[in-house]
């Protein structure tokens, strides 16, 4: 018999006993549907934690000030003002593998342009902060230490302010109130989008020189004139985190004059640990998923199994008949064996499209990117015709092995 033959025949087969063929193949779709969604959303959600990681910044430390205790009461991070821009400095200077330290300060303003008006954040900078952020200026230009000496009155625009002040207008070159202060917009930051660790729009912001901030817009709300809220840190890459985190530990009890054994004024985060801990609860759906793959696919093969040792069975005389016609052994094990594999990728098909559905599903729910690639559905493919191949042997294997007198006999 010719592979086209026998192929037929096994439709055939699968198609006379419809309903139940539906109910054999349930395991399978079942399984390859988990396998579908397992990958789709592990890949989306990865995908996504690595752009907003990018989004952050590559290699990012954040150094923020201590926390100040008032009668016994912890008042908070940064509740004390023991950051200062000469402690930047010293880092980017002092610590190996340090590409750039930017010292920030920030607090919420109103913003004026016209009739518009936005409450949004405020942030005072250098131009060392867009480098630790790995932000680009979409358009215009960013600020010039320059203008950062003396005070320029100058400001960057996230995306978020530009649509809600100006809508279809250009705004380089234009002017906008800040605090009561009027500011030459000189450029527009690239979008950034939504913060995972706290989610913040990343875009609605405004960003100043550090010392305009300082001198017009955020100065009075300073305890000191040289104190900043946080300092960004640019490791050269992962692998120098960890030494430049303790070294920068060293040099800031240094220069802060801490005794041995009092804690530490200041605090050094890693603003990625945030989305590594939503990666490993991602992981932990995808592991679950993959078991409920895993145990359905087995049930789905071990359903097959026995299906086509029922098939077998019913289908003796059949068997005994075809050997007595001239068909050799291996003919009738490829076609049981035939039949097996097209119902194990038949359910394949069905598990592919339910899991692309349920991925979609969860995505729209959970607020995830999915992600359906390529590669994932050949894994399914793949994966329900090995278990047809597999589980389909021995039954296979058994028709072949019949007497073809006592299969005639069978009634």
């Amino acid at each position: 018999m010719s592979m086209v033959e026998t192929i037929r025949i096994a439709w055939r087969a699968v198609w006379a006993n419809l309903l139940r063929s539906m109910l054999t193949m349930l395991g399978i779709i079942i399984g390859v549907a988990a396998l579908i969604t397992m990958v789709a959303v592990g890949t989306g959600a990865q995908n996504q934690i690595d752009e907003q990681i990018r989004s952050l910044g590559a290699n990012l430390l954040t150094i923020q000030p201590g926390s100040l205790n008032q009668g016994g009461v912890r008042l908070g991070t940064g509740s004390r003002q023991t950051l200062s821009e000469a402690d930047a400095a010293a880092i980017a200077e002092e610590v190996p593998g340090v590409v750039v330290a930017a010292p920030t300060i920030s607090g919420t303003v109103q913003v004026v342009q016209g009739n518009a008006n936005w409450s949004t954040l405020a942030g005072g900078i250098t131009p060392a902060y867009l480098v630790a952020r790995d932000w680009r200026v979409e358009t215009g230009r960013g600020f010039t230490l320059d203008e950062v000496d003396t005070a320029a009155k100058v400001v960057l625009l996230g995306a978020t302010v530009v649509d809600k002040l100006f809508e279809d207008e250009e705004p380089l070159g234009q002017l906008v109130r800040i605090a009561n202060v009027p500011f030459t917009i000189v450029g527009v930051l690239g979008r950034k989008g939504q913060n995972a660790g706290n989610g913040r729009d990343q875009d609605d912001v405004v960003l100043v020189p550090l010392s305009t901030a300082k001198l017009r817009v955020l100065g009075s709300n300073k305890v000191s004139r040289n104190a900043v809220d946080f300092v960004m840190v640019k490791v050269v890459s992962d692998e120098a985190i960890v030494s430049a985190q303790e070294q920068i530990r060293r040099l800031l009890r240094q220069r802060h004059r801490l005794a041995a054994g009092a804690p530490d004024d200041f605090q050094i985060r890693k603003p990625s640990e945030t989305m590594e801990a939503r990666a490993a609860a991602t992981r932990s759906l995808t592991f679950l998923l993959a078991a409920i793959a895993s145990v359905s696919l087995v049930v789905g093969g071990i359903s097959i199994m026995n299906i086509m040792l029922v098939s077998v069975t019913e289908r003796t005389h059949e068997i005994g008949l075809r050997q007595a016609l001239g068909a050799r052994r291996r003919d009738i094990r490829n076609q049981f064996l035939v039949e097996a594999t097209m119902l194990c990728l038949l359910g394949g098909v069905l598990g592919v499209g339910v899991g692309a559905l349920v991925a979609v599903g969860i995505g729209n729910l959970a607020g995830w990117p999915i992600w359906v690639s390529p590669a994932s559905i050949a894994l399914g493919f793949a994966f329900s015709g090995a278990i047809g191949v597999f589980f389909g042997f021995y039954p296979a294997h058994k028709a072949a092995l019949l007497d073809p007198i006592e299969a005639l006999r069978y009634e």
